[in-house]
């Protein structure tokens, strides 16, 4: 075969055209190929040794076939190794600092290009396009092992934006072989590596046994995070929001926030007082801390951790959201003013798939923060398992590809290097505003907790840790051998940061950093913690009829030229009449009306989920669309100047990290209405961690209010067991402390005032409703006007029909079912039997419900619902009712919510309304 087969057959055409069109338009052409064709020209005409030849070749795919200079040729093959440098030479970087790397097979040798050893001293143009100029093959290869075999491995060459590419390109190539910090700041590296290491070891040694899941072997997490914050601050980061777990959080804490060693210390004696005011608390290494800090550079930094539980990358989509509240408020829409840092673990960036739906989330426009900074510790263990158990693909990072985010493997025992890294991850984050990945290759000195034995499951790995220095001391071992400072600079500061510590232990008060409350910060103070007399009555949340006019014209009003669909045209005559003629408005018309008052108080909505713009049951429709041109038209954003911005945004499919993003964002904005719907009520089974974790222990664990509403489609229809439940006996199982709201509406004026109420109290709790489906279009399902515009939320609604003196039984009910009771009660004319609904379970409404079940003194009380008897409300209502309710009517109780067949779900519920007015 044709040495030169494989060039012609398999990039022939392809160069043919480049080259022609380099001809055209040399700018045409990505850099690499300029390069490339001008060395190759010039190769042409001139020759090896540059003299000039005769009968230079037209085309570079022609050369391989013509008798053009041999250099010619050659040169093709060195621009493929450059390439594959690129696109392979992270497989050979120098980032394990404590073993030998698996080979991974890159096929970078030189006879995988047809080269030899005999090219080496050959001069090429090709050079040019690494930015060494024309260079000898030897030159050219000392580059690239140089740039790509160092301790940084640059994964960037899946990159499609060809400006981005060549930026990414640039910086690796050129930067970061002439990066040297100055000697101050190889000091602050120093002191920071000082700080870190040194506070493990004190650690260690005075609190022998506790847990604290050390950074020991990823000290230099503390100078690459003090260095994004650094470099944020020059490029215009106002503020920093992190969200980590466990591991090197107290180290975070201490040298990153600057939380007091006076607060750590206690906390580790047990001396600390717990301030239990919102809640019982949670351990040392879960809780949040905010700060204000001046970087090196002079500016001030407001910093933020997000407190986490022990879910894996569970604070992920909650920082986003916090950060997306701060740009759409405090920021003006300007990301570049805050920054994310999310600090993940190797095993829990790969293994948890909340992070491939973050990934997915981060370009989308309901979702996107500017970019975030992936801060892998990757200490090639995941509690136990060892990495190629914990994962199938070669590097714990491969999520990033999904979004053409760029991964910096960088060996964590060289602290320049994780610099470098860093800082140009932070540039790049700001030029660009996209996701980037730092993977940090180290080591976990102890177990997954102090009191571990990693030798049970790793001991060839462990061996070798116990004998590795800490990166204090490789870094200082480096600089004294490279003469940059004296080994008496380490050493001084290991002694003086080790007296500071004992200081510090022996209660030498330390003085906290000063902290300046941001407005949003400022708001939240304002509102104090409920107390029980607070759930006795709602607020008055009406409105008035002015406002109401004000939505309903919002609604029912099309900019010149929209094209509506005429399902569209039928929808605006039907609200049209229900605003202004029937005044009678139905279950979408109400819910609408509530978003549409919210902004008219200058307060966002902010609503995402599947499907939410149109509604899962096509009832909301807040956005329409042109039928010829598909643009969309967001009625509620079109009703007076200065009104407050509706963002309804149809969110990707996903559940967890959704409803993470609303929560945080709720976290941040006391002042936004943040709703967040499930498809069907039971798909929040997909989001239960953040639920359990975040949603109905927010005040207790984390001392944090939210307001966050939940929309969860509820009801028993015969759609089968997988969109009936939403499984409200959970969230009444998590209600305590008048923790969260639970409801289950039957009219549209009571859920305009839920969803009023959220704002209209004196703090803030997560709501959870049990929406409708087939009540969005029932005949009895609508309220007239003056419902809205007086009042607030009724937590019981008493019978109207049943005469009180000849009740000898009542139903409590909530939700769809109350609809059936009331066809067989009137049908049957049972005035003896009176039905009252339940709007709100948690709080129990204790003194709402007594009300009511006074006028009816001799009768006996059931409990009515439609789930299985271990389903449902049964089991909440017997534990705060079991002296007062009879029983329960319900299906029989069962491992599937529902039954998949219409026939069977319709003898059921006819039974079960049959049973309840017999008993």
């Amino acid at each position: 075969m044709d040495k030169y087969t494989y060039i012609a057959n398999a990039h022939g055409d392809y160069i043919d055209e480049l080259y022609k069109a380099y001809q055209q338009d040399p700018e045409s052409v990505d850099f690499g190929w300029r390069k490339f064709f001008e060395g190759y020209e010039f190769s042409s005409a001139y020759g090896e040794n540059g003299h000039a030849t005769e009968g230079a070749v037209a085309s570079p795919v022609k050369a391989a076939g013509a008798a053009a200079p041999a250099v010619s040729d050659k040169e093709v093959s060195v621009r493929n190794l450059i390439h594959a440098y690129r696109t392979r030479g992270h497989l050979r970087s120098k980032t394990n600092p404590v073993r030998e790397r698996k080979d991974r097979h890159a096929m970078l040798d030189l006879q995988d290009f047809g080269l030899s050893e005999a090219d080496l001293d050959t001069v090429f143009q090709v050079g040019e396009i690494i930015g060494i100029g024309p260079a000898t093959l030897r030159d050219i290869l000392g580059a690239l092992k140089k740039i790509y075999e160092g301790s940084i491995g640059f994964e960037y060459m899946y990159i499609r934006d060809p400006e981005v590419l060549e930026w990414f390109k640039q910086k690796v190539e050129r930067d970061s072989l002439n990066f040297n910090p100055g000697i101050e700041y190889k000091k602050r590296i120093l002191s920071k590596l000082n700080e870190a290491v040194v506070f493990e070891n004190f650690l260690h040694t005075k609190f022998l046994g506790q847990k604290r899941f050390s950074l020991e072997g990823g000290e230099t997490t503390i100078p690459a995070l003090d260095a994004i914050i650094d470099k944020g601050s020059e490029l215009g980061v106002k503020e920093v929001v992190i969200g980590m777990a466990h591991r090197g959080r107290l180290n975070v804490l201490a040298n990153i926030m600057g939380k007091t060693y006076e607060q750590i210390f206690s906390e580790f004696e047990g001396t600390a007082v717990p301030d239990l005011t919102m809640g019982d608390g949670d351990v040392k290494y879960h809780m949040g801390f905010s700060s204000e800090v001046v970087t090196p550079s002079g500016n001030k930094v407001n910093l933020k951790l997000a407190p986490n539980p022990s879910h894996l990358e569970a604070v992920n989509p909650v920082v986003e959201g916090f950060v997306r509240a701060k740009i759409d408020t405090l920021y003006n829409n300007d990301a570049d003013q805050i920054m994310p840092i999310l600090i993940h673990g190797d095993a829990a960036v790969a293994g948890q798939g909340i992070v491939y739906e973050v990934t997915q989330m981060a370009n989308l426009a309901g979702y996107n923060t500017g970019g975030t900074i992936h801060f892998v510790i990757n200490n090639q263990v995941g509690f136990t398992t060892d990495f190629e158990d914990a994962r199938s693909s070669i590097y714990c990072t491969d999520v990033a590809k999904i979004i053409d985010a760029p991964v910096l493997h960088v060996n964590g025992d060289d602290p320049e290097a994780v610099v470098f890294a860093v800082r140009m991850a932070v540039e790049y984050r700001q030029r660009y505003n996209n996701d980037i990945f730092i993977d940090m290759v180290c080591y976990r000195r102890h177990g997954h907790n102090e009191s571990d034995e990693p030798k049970f499951t790793q001991p060839q790995l462990y061996n070798l840790i116990s004998k590795h220095a800490n990166p204090r001391e490789v870094y200082n071992k480096d600089l004294i051998s490279r003469g940059e400072v004296d080994a008496e600079l380490a050493q001084n500061m290991d002694k003086e940061f080790r007296q500071l510590l004992q200081d510090r232990l022996d209660m030498v008060k330390q003085k906290p950093l000063p902290y300046n409350y941001q407005p949003l910060e400022k708001e939240w103070q304002e509102l104090r913690r409920s107390k029980p007399e607070d759930f006795n009555q709602s607020p008055q949340t009406g409105i008035s009829a002015e406002t109401i006019e004000t939505v309903g014209t919002a609604l029912t009003t099309l900019p010149q030229g929209f094209k509506p669909l005429k399902q569209i045209e039928k929808l605006i005559k039907e609200r049209r009449e229900m605003f202004f003629e029937t005044r009678q408005l139905n279950w979408a018309a109400g819910e609408l009306l509530a978003y549409g008052s919210v902004l008219l108080d200058g307060r966002i909505v902010r609503f995402s989920g599947q499907d939410v713009q149109r509604g899962t049951f096509s009832h909301r429709h807040a956005v329409l669309h042109d039928a010829v041109t598909s643009a969309p038209y967001n009625n509620l954003n079109h009703m007076r100047e200065g009104q407050a911005s509706f963002e309804i945004y149809n969110s990707l499919l996903s559940e967890y990290g959704v409803l993470g993003f609303e929560f945080g964002y709720a976290m941040a904005n006391p002042n936004a209405l943040v709703i967040w719907e499930a498809q069907f009520g039971d798909f929040s089974n997909g989001a239960q961690v953040m639920i359990d974790q975040f949603i109905t222990a927010t005040e207790s664990k984390w001392q944090r209010m939210n307001g966050v509403v939940m929309l969860l489609p509820h009801g028993y229809e015969g759609q089968g067991p997988e969109h009936s439940n939403a499984r409200p006996e959970r969230f009444l199982q998590l209600a305590a402390e008048n923790n969260i709201y639970v409801t289950y509406i039957t009219t549209p004026a009571n859920f305009f005032h839920m969803l009023r109420r959220q704002l209209a109290l004196p703090f803030r709790k997560p709501a959870i409703n049990m929406s409708p489906k087939s009540l969005l279009r029932h005949p009895l399902v609508s309220s007239p006007i003056e419902e809205f515009t007086s009042g607030g939320f009724r937590e019981v609604i008493g019978d109207d029909y049943a005469v009180a003196k000849s009740v000898k039984k009542v139903l409590l009910c909530w939700g769809k079912v109350y609809f059936d009771l009331l066809e067989e009660q009137q049908k049957n004319n049972r005035t003896d039997v009176a039905i009252i609904r339940m709007e709100q379970l948690a709080p129990f409404p204790k003194v709402q419900l007594e009300a009511e079940l006074s006028k009816y003194k001799n009768a006996r009380v059931y409990w009515v619902q439609e789930e299985p008897e271990n389903m449902g409300a049964w089991t909440y209502i017997l534990r705060i009712m079991r002296n007062s309710v009879e029983d329960v009517v319900a299906r029989k109780a069962s491992a599937s919510p529902a039954t998949g067949y219409l026939k069977v779900h319709a003898k059921e519920q006819q039974e079960l309304i049959g049973r309840a007015f017999a008993i």
